[in-house]
């Protein structure tokens, strides 16, 4: 079997569960994993014969697959701005609006030096490792409430980025624990924002797959942790620090309006290359 007949072959077995573009990617995802390829190098190489090893290996993850199993959960890993970052259930795969997110940090922050920067809700470390690797001189803790999320994001910190501190802490109940009153020039998070009667909406991928802890949160309260992390920013930030959220894109301007009646300026809600509203940034005055 020939690396373009593997592809073609996952790709068709994958088209019942998944749009023709998608099933494409995925596919070419897997044999690109496996036989350690670039895109372009997959398609150069297209009539090489493929190893009985790794067609045995894309067999096995086409059973998982099919079971509507995260092609980032099936391989272990997850792309992430330039890296590839180590997942599993216990964290959220990291998205394309993330890595935005990440950049909209960089992009105001960019030049400034001894900044502290606090990522709340950390999962797979994403967002401070990349701000760390984007931010040198600056000093990044990632906090989370699950040991397990916590374990995955330490080894892709040694990894990618030693220098950042792993935090544990339920954040409705507590303070982040080392982190001072008035000390950070960033509080950052991406906290679990969809409502549960949005579930409906869902494929199968994320509903049966990925952690509901670090996904869902109540009709009747939906900006839980932004109250929170609202008011823990009056706490923590230094004056002219700011605050950026991953936001519910049905939310946009209740989220907004959360950080303004707190005090906080130049509240707004930014969106995505899609064109949603999937971010929010702030400044604390003091």
């Amino acid at each position: 079997m020939t690396i373009r007949q593997l592809t073609d072959h996952l790709t068709q077995a994958l088209l019942p569960l998944y749009p023709a573009p998608e099933a494409s990617n995925i596919a070419g995802i897997v044999v690109e994993h496996l036989l350690q390829l670039s895109p372009l190098q997959r398609r150069m190489q297209s009539t090489d014969a493929v190893p009985a090893a790794a067609q045995a290996s894309a067999q096995a993850a086409l059973g998982r697959l099919l079971q509507h199993e995260p092609v980032q959960y099936v391989l272990g890993v997850a792309p992430f701005l330039d890296m590839e970052l180590l997942v599993t259930p216990a964290t959220l795969i990291p998205r394309s609006e993330t890595e935005e997110l990440v950049q909209l940090i960089v992009q105001e922050q960019a030049g400034k030096q001894g900044l502290r920067i606090l990522d709340v809700g950390t999962g797979s470390g994403c967002i401070p490792i990349g701000l760390a690797r984007q931010l040198p001189q600056s000093q990044v803790w990632g906090l989370d409430i699950s040991t397990d999320a916590l374990a995955v994001a330490r080894q892709n910190g040694q990894q990618h980025a030693p220098e950042v501190q792993w935090l544990q802490a339920d954040i409705l109940q507590t303070n982040p624990p080392g982190i001072e009153a008035q000390s950070l020039a960033v509080l950052v998070s991406n906290p679990p924002y969809v409502r549960e009667s949005e579930q409906a909406q869902m494929r199968p991928n994320v509903l049966r797959y990925e952690p509901h802890t670090a996904l869902f949160v109540p009709d009747n309260d939906p900006l839980v942790f932004y109250r929170r992390l609202t008011h823990l920013g009056t706490q923590l930030l230094k004056a002219g620090g700011a605050i950026y959220f991953e936001i519910n894109e049905a939310l946009p301007q209740e989220t907004v309006a959360l950080l303004e009646q707190a005090g906080y300026v130049q509240a707004r809600a930014l969106p995505d290359l899609t064109g949603r509203a999937r971010m929010v940034r702030a400044t604390w005055p003091g």
